[in-house]
């Protein structure tokens, strides 16, 4: 049995790999053939001997010339030649340089080949980047981008000092799954990065702000979350590679900017993150820090070069600071923690869950007492009235006098606003308007619906709190939540006076899906003390003394009540219904069933922006 090998192509003979009488493989190189300066195999197609060769190297050959010959195996017509002489034998076995080289590049970069960073990390009570990146994602799942980037600073530094010391440029990024255990496809993809302190102190470097331009582009086009590690000291002014003067002309805070509002953005701070890294951080939706970050747009150099003072790194925005005056959102002890806020966060905009659990509705009937003067923790309310453990909040420290939180009912995302009447017994002042009304722009954006929990006596008043810009940051709860499109639900608890009740259900009780009340619930223009002591000023002026004054006040009070608790204003028909405690969540989650979509839960697009503030 012969076989003729005949040329496929025009080129010209490199090599000859054969001689006439050599035993070869399937898939054995018989000679090497170039054509428009590539080099092509002409290969055995079975096993055989050669039997003849009719090129030679330097012959141009076209397609149909013959090449070799090949005949049957020595011995037999289909036996496979298994000597170590049989050409091609050791191919399968040829190391690649090639690869080798990636391979180890790659290697380089990882923490397991820089144990003294890595200790040094540890040292400090820290995890490295790509620990938390692995603490964060699916194993597996993560594909990194631009990992052998190296600090732009050749002009100064050896190559292998840059390769062995600045993996990555201090930035680890690309893209992978979060919270895979309960969603699947595209609604567990996310992009995650994170500064390397081990590099540099995590600045930002000219290849590593290239490689954030380069991550924002992917999560526009593709739409996804996005959690940013922000540690680090700002700008890198050691870089030498990068042509230009002021580094101004750099795109990664305008391209991360404009994701706001687009897709969820989540800031992680743990340590020192000052400067460009801290303004990445405050452009995110939601901001967590550790016990021991300290956040600030300038560290104590750019301090020191202003001619400001020298101070430590410990006194620039700490903790205590950065979350009363509503800079971080939630506070986490460590790194580990942080990263299961971030997960937690970002499942709300991943879509609903099967996995729910909820407290006995029966439990909410005693949350609000029946004596109308009695304090109460609504934040019990809000704990029993949605799925169990499902609660995050969000600002805890500041605006004490709102609650705001992302929460579940019957496994669907919520965006939860409650009054809180432990702080100014409920009433509305500059920081917890500021609160709720960026809090319903967050939901807003990326449809998740919205829940109110009103307990209020209305706005905050007097001297005092109008100094604060009152009527312009009140006014924002009324534009904002005027023109939310994500569906809304209001439940009065127990007080709804005046413009604070208004501001609190996008400005009308017809506004929500439906405006509810608890049997507690009381409404009216204005709280009933006030309206007592300024509509029937003339009376009580009148009383013959202090005792029968205090007597005819509290008549008059009751009066009041009487005419504006819930039961009586639904029969006017100016709320919806007046239901028992137990039945809230079977209202909320009706309606929110009921509700149509324009887009799926996490889908943003609604709104140019989030407010950062």
């Amino acid at each position: 049995m012969e076989t003729q090998i005949r040329s496929e192509l025009q080129g010209t003979v490199v090599t000859v790999e054969v001689v006439a009488g050599a035993r070869v493989r399937p898939g054995s190189v018989l000679a090497l053939v170039e054509s428009m300066k590539l080099h092509h195999e002409v290969t055995a197609p079975r096993a055989g001997t050669v039997t003849s060769v009719f090129v030679e190297a330097g012959r141009t050959v076209v397609p149909g010339d013959a090449l070799f010959e090949l005949g049957p195996p020595v011995g037999s017509d289909d036996a496979t030649p298994d000597t170590d002489d049989d050409v091609g034998s050791d191919a399968s076995a040829t190391s690649r340089a090639d690869l080798a080289e990636v391979v180890e590049r790659h290697r380089i970069g990882l923490d397991g080949a820089r144990p003294a960073a890595v200790a040094r990390r540890h040292e400090r009570g820290k995890r490295t980047a790509r620990e938390n990146l692995a603490d964060l994602v699916e194993p597996g799942s993560f594909v990194e981008y631009g990992p052998l980037a190296i600090a732009a600073q050749r002009r100064r530094r050896e190559l292998d000092d840059l390769i062995a010391n600045t993996p990555a440029d201090g930035l680890v990024g690309g893209i992978g799954r979060v919270n895979a255990e309960r969603f699947t496809g595209r609604a567990a993809q996310c992009v995650v990065v994170s500064y390397d302190y081990t590099v540099l102190a995590g600045t930002q470097g000219t290849q590593n702000h290239r490689k954030k331009d380069r991550l924002f582009e992917l999560a526009e086009q593709l739409r996804l979350p996005v959690v940013f590690f922000t540690e680090g000291g700002g700008g890198r002014p050691g870089d030498t590679d990068a042509p230009g003067i002021s580094g101004l002309d750099c795109l990664a805070f305008q391209w991360f900017a404009q994701l706001s509002g687009l897709v969820p953005l989540v800031g992680i701070a743990s340590g020192y993150c000052f400067a460009g890294n801290a303004a990445i951080l405050g452009c995110c939706d939601v901001v967590i820090a550790t016990e021991d970050a300290n956040i600030g747009m300038g560290g104590p150099a750019m301090i020191e070069g202003g001619g400001l003072g020298v101070y430590e790194p410990t006194a620039i925005g700490p903790v205590d600071v950065q979350r009363a005056n509503g800079v971080i959102d939630v506070v986490v002890a460590d790194e580990a923690e942080a990263v299961a806020v971030a997960k937690q966060y970002v499942a709300y905009f991943q879509g609903a869950v099967d996995d729910w659990e909820a407290a006995d509705p029966a439990s909410l009937r005693d949350v609000v007492p029946v004596d109308r003067l009695r304090g109460y923790d609504v934040r019990r309310a809000v704990e029993l009235l949605f799925d169990t453990g499902s609660v995050l909040e969000l600002r805890r420290d500041f605006g004490l006098g709102m609650i705001t939180a992302l929460a579940r009912i019957d496994g669907m995302p919520v965006g939860v606003i409650a009054n809180n009447p432990a702080h100014l017994a409920g009433a509305i002042d500059s920081p917890g308007a500021d609160k709720a009304a960026r809090f319903m722009q967050l939901c807003d954006a990326f449809g998740i619906p919205i829940v109110t929990l009103c307990d209020t006596p209305g706005m905050m008043v007097g001297p005092d709190v109008e100094a604060t810009a009152l009527v312009r940051h009140c006014s924002r709860l009324f534009v904002t939540g005027a023109n939310v499109s994500v569906p809304m639900v209001t439940i009065v608890l127990r007080k709804a006076y005046g413009l604070g009740a208004q501001a609190m259900m996008g400005g009308t009780t017809k506004a929500p899906l439906a405006c509810l009340a608890w049997p507690t619930g009381e409404f009216g223009g204005m709280g009933l003390e006030g309206a007592v002591r300024l509509g029937y000023r003339k009376e009580l002026d009148a009383a013959p003394d202090d005792e029968a004054r205090e007597r005819l006040f509290g008549e008059l009070v009751d009066r009041l009540y009487e005419h504006g608790r819930a039961v009586s204003v639904a029969s006017y028909f100016e709320i919806d219904d007046v239901i028992d405690p137990a039945d809230s969540r079977r209202w909320i989650a009706t309606l929110l069933r009921s509700a149509p979509s324009s887009r799926p839960v996490g889908q943003g697009g609604r709104r140019a922006n989030v407010d950062t503030w």
